[in-house]
C-alpha cells in the first residue's frame, strides 16, 4: 500500500526570517517536481539580494542575546527540538520521499541521522569546553583557552540529503552561540517548510535560525555578505571550488564538500554473498545519488567473473517505483536533467569500450512517468575512461579489474576525488594495509557505505573537500568557534 502524500501541492514556499514567515512576492520562482510522478508539488521563490540583506540582518540582530545565552540553556532548545522531530519523523520522511524521490526507508534513515546530530549538538556544554594549565606560562602565570562564537554563519545544502546535510552544520553553529541562515537546494526544499515550524515550536528565539530559498544568486549574496562569518557547502566539485575561493577571498571560514568517485575493492577471499549485498546497497541505494555511493568496483586477482554474475543477478531483482511505496527498492533520480545526464554517461561508457552487463536506460514504472533509470552495470571499464574518472551520480556501477592490492590502491589514487573507498576481505593484514595506505576521507572495511555517524567528522581528500575543518561533531564545533588564549598573572 502506497503511503499518502503529506500534501499534493505546497504552494509558493516561504522564507523564515527573524521568527516570521515571509512570502517572496517579487522575482522569479521555479517549479519543484515530484521525481516519481513528474508532477509539480510546489513553487520555490528565488530570493533577491534585498531579501538576503534582510535575513542576514535578522540573524545579526539576534546574535548578541543568543551569544549571551548560557550553553546549557541553548542545549535545552535542542532537547525540545529532538522530541518534536521524533514526533513528526514520519511526516518529515514522507515529505522527503515525495520531494527528493528516495524510498521511504531511505528517507526515514535521513531523518534519523538529522536527529542524531541534534542529540550530539545538545552536548554542547561539554563539546565547547576550553582547556588550561596552572602556571602554564610561568610561575604564578596561568594560561587557558576559551571557545567563543563568531556571529552569523550560512549553509548551502544539496538535493540528495535535503534534511540531513543541513543538520551537519546549523545545530553546531547555533549550539555554540552563533546564528544561522540556511539556503536549501532549490530542487527539493519542501521539507524545511515543516522543519522550521518545528524549530519555531521548540522555542528558538527569533532570528537565531533562518531560512531563505533561492538558487545561485541567493547563494552568492550570502557568501559575499560582510556580516556572514563563514559558509558550509555540499555539492559538486566545480561549485565547491568556486564557493571556497569566493569565501576565502573575503576572509571567511569555509568548509566545502565536493564530488566523489568511490571505489569498492573486492579481494579473492571476500565473503561473496555479503559483499554483493553491500555493493548493491552502495551503488543503487538512493538511486546512486549519495556522495558515499560506491560507483566503481575493483575486482582483484580473478574474482571478477563470480562477482559480476552475482551482482548482476542481484541488481536485476531491484524493484523500481515511488518512494512512498514501501515495496520499492530504488526510486527515481531527482530530475529530468539528472536522468538525461546519467543516461548520457551510459552512452559514453559504451562508446569508450565498456560492456553493458546491465542496461537500465529503458526502465519504466507503471503509473509513474517520472525520472527513472534502472540499475546499470558497465563491465570492462578501464582506468582512463571518463566513466571511471568522472562522477556520474546515478545508479551506474563500473567494474574494473586489478592484479593485486597494490594495483587497486593505485587505481584509487589515480582519481582526482578522495571521498571514500572500501575493501572487502577476510584477512586482517590486508584490511590494515588498506586502511594505512589509502588516502580518502572515509574508509570502509567490509562496509559499502562508509558514512560517519554524528559524533565523528565528515570530510574528504583531494577534490572531494575544500577547507580545513569538517562537518559534524567536535570538529564542527571547532569550525564555528574562535579560540582565545587568556594568560593571567596572579599577584
Amino acid at each position: 500500500m502506497v503511503l499518502p502524500e503529506v500534501q499534493s501541492h505546497y504552494g509558493r514556499l516561504r522564507n523564515y526570517v527573524g521568527g516570521t514567515w515571509i512570502e517572496e512576492r517579487d522575482g522569479e520562482s521555479l517549479p519543484v517536481m515530484n521525481p516519481a510522478t513528474a508532477r509539480e508539488i510546489a513553487q520555490v521563490p528565488l530570493a533577491a539580494k534585498e531579501s538576503v540583506e534582510g535575513v542576514v540582518a535578522a540573524a545579526q540582530e539576534a546574535f548578541p542575546a543568543w551569544r549571551a545565552t548560557p550553553p546549557l540553556e541553548r542545549a535545552r532548545k535542542f532537547f525540545a527540538l529532538r522530541d518534536l522531530m521524533l514526533r513528526d519523523a514520519g511526516v518529515l520522511a514522507r515529505i522527503i520521499s515525495q520531494d527528493q524521490g528516495k524510498t521511504i526507508e531511505e528517507a526515514r534513515g535521513e531523518v534519523q541521522r538529522a536527529i542524531e546530530n541534534v542529540e550530539v549538538a545538545a552536548g554542547i556544554p561539554s563539546l565547547m569546553m576550553g582547556y588550561g594549565l596552572e602556571d602554564g606560562a610561568a610561575a604564578g602565570v596561568d594560561e587557558e583557552v576559551v571557545s567563543q562564537p563568531l556571529g552569523v554563519f550560512a549553509g548551502i545544502t544539496p538535493f540528495n540529503f535535503p534534511l540531513m546535510v543541513a543538520f551537519w552544520f546549523w545545530p553546531y553553529a547555533v549550539a555554540t552561540g552563533n546564528t544561522y541562515v540556511l539556503k536549501p537546494s532549490e530542487q527539493d526544499p519542501v521539507v524545511h517548510q515543516h522543519m522550521f515550524r518545528l524549530i519555531e515550536e521548540a522555542g528558538f528565539p527569533p532570528g537565531v535560525v533562518n531560512l531563505v530559498n533561492g538558487a545561485k544568486e541567493t547563494s552568492e549574496a550570502l557568501i559575499d555578505h560582510p556580516n556572514v562569518q563563514g559558509v558550509s557547502f555540499v555539492g559538486s566539485t566545480p561549485v565547491a571550488k568556486a564557493v571556497y575561493a569566493r569565501a576565502g577571498a573575503r576572509g571567511k571560514r569555509a568548509q566545502c564538500g565536493g564530488g566523489a568517485k568511490n571505489f569498492l575493492v573486492v579481494m579473492p577471499d571476500a565473503r561473496m554473498d555479503r559483499t554483493v549485498e553491500a555493493v548493491l546497497n552502495s551503488a543503487y541505494g538512493m538511486a546512486g545519488q549519495r556522495c558515499l555511493a560506491g560507483s566503481a568496483v575493483v575486482a582483484v586477482e580473478g574474482v571478477h567473473d563470480a562477482f559480476l554474475e552475482k551482482v548482476r543477478r542481484g541488481a536485476e531483482t531491484l524493484r523500481l517505483g515511488s518512494g512512498l511505496d514501501p515495496a520499492t527498492d530504488m526510486g527515481p533520480v531527482v530530475s529530468s536533467a539528472a536522468k538525461q545526464r546519467v543516461e548520457s554517461y551510459v552512452d559514453l561508457g559504451a562508446s569508450e569500450g565498456a560492456r553493458l552487463a546491465l542496461d537500465g536506460r529503458t526502465a519504466t514504472v507503471a503509473d509513474y512517468p517520472g525520472y527513472f533509470v534502472g540499475p546499470t552495470i558497465l563491465d570492462a571499464v578501464a582506468r582512463d575512461m571518463r566513466v571511471a574518472r568522472e562522477e556520474i551520480f546515478g545508479p551506474v556501477l563500473g567494474v574494473l579489474e586489478a592484479d593485486s592490492l597494490d594495483d587497486a590502491v593505485e587505481t584509487i589514487h589515480g582519481s582526482v576525488f578522495g571521498n571514500a573507498a572500501s575493501i572487502f576481505t577476510q584477512r586482517g593484514a590486508t584490511a590494515r594495509e588498506f586502511r594505512s595506505r589509502v588516502r580518502c576521507g572515509n574508509l570502509g572495511i567490509n562496509v559499502g557505505v562508509a558514512a560517519p555517524i554524528a559524533y565523528f567528522p565528515f570530510g574528504g581528500a583531494r577534490e572531494s573537500f575544500f577547507g580545513t575543518l569538517h562537518g559534524q561533531g567536535r570538529d564542527a564545533v571547532r569550525f564555528f568557534t574562535q579560540h582565545k588564549v587568556v594568560i593571567s598573572r596572579w599577584s
